[in-house]
């Protein structure tokens, strides 16, 4: 790959692996597109962006424990499909016809922008039965794992909206669902590199500017910029990217 490729990419790394550490989530999401438009096949974006989700947020995942943020009891089934499910997708990912990853990965950022504009958790007045949580769980386990390794993305913007309807507190549904993308990430890149090419030295740069951006972004989330602000630019931008590979995808 070109330089350039190498420089705008760790830039955009740093930048959003910082802003969506403010946020709570992984940034696979934006990278997968970025580094496609950059020229990274999406073979080889796909794993890459999956890795970064891992490195990125297994930083929040270790503060999240501490602080003793994360909810075991509805996290494990949760994690136990999206774990087994997300090589499945991943596998199946060069099957795919490409248009069609990147018609899905519209859909997935048009949702996830509706989500980041417009969705707001509400605590419940009672909790819900243990089956509820386990068949909730088991089910948008299944759907995060298979989509997240399918199209890279790690799958949190499907699990955290689940897990606030469940009755979590927003800190505590925010720190479980990183617990699970951090692994379910993990599986689905374990799947990706073991079917296609990945360039070592893009990998670890991007690795290393995701860890820097992340812890970064944060230290600035305690003192600078509200979640609420920062969902909506996140939101607009889902949009403008998902507007850009719709017209891709027309022409």
């Amino acid at each position: 790959m070109a330089i350039e490729i190498y420089l705008i990419s760790a830039v955009l790394v740093f930048v959003f692996s910082g802003l969506l550490a403010m946020a709570g989530l992984g940034a696979a999401f934006l990278f997968v597109p970025l580094f496609y438009y950059l020229g990274v096949p999406l073979a080889e974006a796909t794993p890459t962006a999956l890795l970064l989700n891992v490195v990125s947020l297994l930083f929040a995942t270790i503060n999240y424990w501490r602080g003793k943020l994360i909810n075991w009891r509805v996290g494990v089934p949760v994690l136990i499909t999206a774990v087994l499910l997300s090589p499945v997708g991943a596998l199946l990912t060069p099957h795919v016809e490409k248009n069609i990853l990147l018609a899905l990965f519209v859909a997935f950022l048009v949702f996830a922008g509706i989500m980041m504009l417009f969705y707001k958790a509400k605590k419940r007045d009672q909790d819900l039965s243990r089956g509820i949580e386990v068949t909730a769980g088991v089910g948008v386990g299944s759907v995060a794992g298979f989509l997240g390794g399918l199209l890279g993305v790690g799958g949190g913007n499907f699990i955290l909206p689940v897990l606030n309807w469940l009755g979590l507190d927003a800190k505590v549904a925010a720190g479980t669902t990183a617990l699970v993308v951090v692994f379910s990430s993990l599986s689905g890149f374990l799947a990706h590199a073991s079917i296609s090419g990945l360039d070592p030295l893009f990998v670890g740069i991007m690795a290393v500017m995701a860890t820097v951006g992340s812890i970064i972004g944060s230290q600035l989330m305690k003192t600078r910029v509200s979640s609420s602000q920062l969902k909506k630019i996140i939101g607009v931008l889902l949009f403008v990217i998902a507007a850009k590979m719709i017209f891709d995808l027309l022409k």
